[in-house]
């Protein structure tokens, strides 16, 4: 086993390859948590299976192992992992959770990111988390027992009403924005998730409320996650796959919730579309 020295050493220049260079204001608060977390007490006993970062699949018991870039398994059977650290760090970077905020963590498996929120908003802001399954729920809040900022909900996180929150952060893919989740952000809130048409490759979404109805929206990169379980919707996934299929997503520029697309729709769903102009920053005006 590695001396705890080494580890320490190792999660410093692990945090600094993984968080992007365009990071901006959040990548020392970023680079600071990743640093800071031991992964191996989130991913379960040893020996792990780590996947991807140019080296394939492997079982090991070597701590060093998990700070690359890897993907570490949670549970074979059901697909579920901890998720590829570098594609976290960016997306975290991009809703920049700020000291003293509230943060929602939908699909928060066994609480490795959920710490890195908890980092992010520090001990005057919250996080709660919803994990679906209740075997993860468990382990992530004996993890995060340490954490008084942090709640941990062994619960759906699609269930209208959520708590009014300055950000989302959803781990698992949704073919629609759900109305539970935009209803809860603040003005000025964040929602970041995987829009993906069940489990094909999907579009990482960053939507920010402008207004009541309109929302700026920028697409990060293309995901694969597991499903969001309700979240999911058959004939909003078709529309999706052919949007994607046929669509550059770095053309979407806002989100509405209304049911009057016009000719700059990007996708259309039931009662929300995507656009390629950019959103209003102001609510609209009742009367002459």
């Amino acid at each position: 086993m590695a001396a705890e020295a080494t580890l320490q050493q190792a999660r410093a220049a692990y945090a600094r390859r993984i968080v992007p260079h365009t990071a901006g204001d959040a990548g020392p608060r970023l680079v600071a948590a990743f640093a800071a977390l031991p992964r191996e007490r989130f991913v379960g006993p040893p020996p792990w299976r780590t996947m991807g970062g140019g080296i394939g699949r492997i079982d090991t018991s070597d701590p060093l192992a998990l700070y690359d870039d890897v993907l570490v398994s949670l549970d074979a059977g059901r697909g579920i992992n901890n998720g590829q650290p570098s594609l976290h760090a960016e997306c975290l970077a991009a809703c920049d959770p700020q000291p003293g905020e509230t943060a929602l963590h939908v699909g928060a498996g066994t609480g490795y990111y959920t710490a890195v929120l908890a980092l992010l908003v520090g001990a005057h802001g919250r996080v709660i988390a919803y994990e679906i399954e209740a075997d993860l729920a468990t382990q992530a809040a004996r993890h995060l027992a340490t954490w008084p900022q942090v709640e941990v909900r062994a619960a759906s996180g699609t269930i209208a009403p959520l708590p009014a929150a300055d950000v989302i952060y959803v781990s698992a893919g949704a073919t629609h924005p759900l109305p539970a989740w935009l209803d809860a952000l603040r003005p000025g809130g964040r929602l970041m998730f995987p829009l993906a048409p069940d489990t094909d490759v999907g579009m990482m979404l960053l939507v920010t409320r402008r207004t009541a109805v309109t929302y700026d929206a920028r697409a990060l990169m293309r995901v694969s996650f597991i499903a969001c379980v309700g979240a999911g919707d058959a004939r909003a996934a078709d529309a999706l796959r052919r949007a994607l299929a046929t669509r550059p997503i770095d053309a979407v520029r806002s989100l509405h919730r209304d049911d009057a697309p016009d000719a700059s729709a990007w996708l259309v769903g039931n009662g929300w579309w995507l656009s390629t102009r950019e959103a209003a920053t102001r609510e609209p005006q009742v009367g002459s």
